[in-house]
């Protein structure tokens, strides 16, 4: 689903993404972990939130399955200053140690089986110095918001966009349907959505210790009510 077209329209179709008010404390709390060091952003995409760290002076470096993705990040910045290793996120490698590497936008979801995430976290274990941090978004499942009986709930009813989620709560796997009324656009996406405390197994079994969990980037509380999570792993110190 990451072709051409998709890449083409991908910063238009997630604007609400590069708002001020969600873009800047996603920067803002990344940069103050990953310190003096480099960041490693796993999915990098088009670049929403690495361009942006390394103009805050964060040497970024990133994973990007996605070819046509790429190239819309290679419009943004050259690969001198934000250079791009493109293959899987669970297995691609890039050279050097990290103090942070990172997912956002509930990106680890795109993995479609327990044993590729399981993967993802290893794999940015292995890039972690000793003292690192690996950091994911990540939404909860809306199972909460389906009574009996009803397997899909909206995600966002707008003029501009229309948005809903399937759920198998068996096989864990989420669809999520777009429609763009503007212009007839259409799409779907499919994912394996997680549980924080499958997250934080999933963590230990790379070796990564749970730091904290926020319910956002701006540093809100995470409750039995919160629809996503920020969550910070540590590799221990040698």
């Amino acid at each position: 689903m990451w072709g051409e077209e998709t890449a083409r329209r991908y910063d238009e179709t997630s604007a609400e993404m590069f708002a001020p008010e969600v873009l800047g404390p996603t920067v803002e709390l990344l940069a103050r972990l990953a310190g003096s060091g480099r960041a490693l952003e796993l999915a990098v995409g088009t670049g929403r939130v690495a361009v942006p760290l390394a103009e805050r002076g964060v040497p970024v470096a990133g994973i990007e399955l996605s070819e046509s993705m790429a190239a819309q990040l290679r419009t943004k910045v050259d690969a001198d200053r934000l250079p791009v290793v493109i293959g899987d996120m669970a297995t691609a490698r890039v050279p050097g140690d990290f103090s942070l590497v990172y997912l956002v936008f509930n990106t680890i979801s795109n993995l479609l089986t327990q044993d590729e995430q399981v993967e993802c976290f290893r794999n940015a274990a292995r890039h972690l110095a000793p003292g690192g941090r690996f950091v994911i978004e990540l939404g909860i499942p809306p199972l909460r918001r389906l009574p009996p009986g009803q397997l899909s709930a909206p995600f966002d009813v707008s003029e501009k966009h229309l948005g809903f989620d399937t759920v198998d709560p068996v096989t864990q796997r989420l669809t999520s349907f777009h429609y763009w009324p503007e212009d007839g656009h259409h799409g779907r996406s499919e994912h394996r959505y997680l549980w924080p405390s499958e997250c934080d197994l999933m963590a230990r079994m790379a070796g990564l210790e749970l730091e904290r969990r926020l319910a956002d980037w701006d540093g809100s509380p995470f409750t039995g009510e919160s629809t996503s999570h920020v969550s910070v792993w540590r590799k221990p110190a040698e």
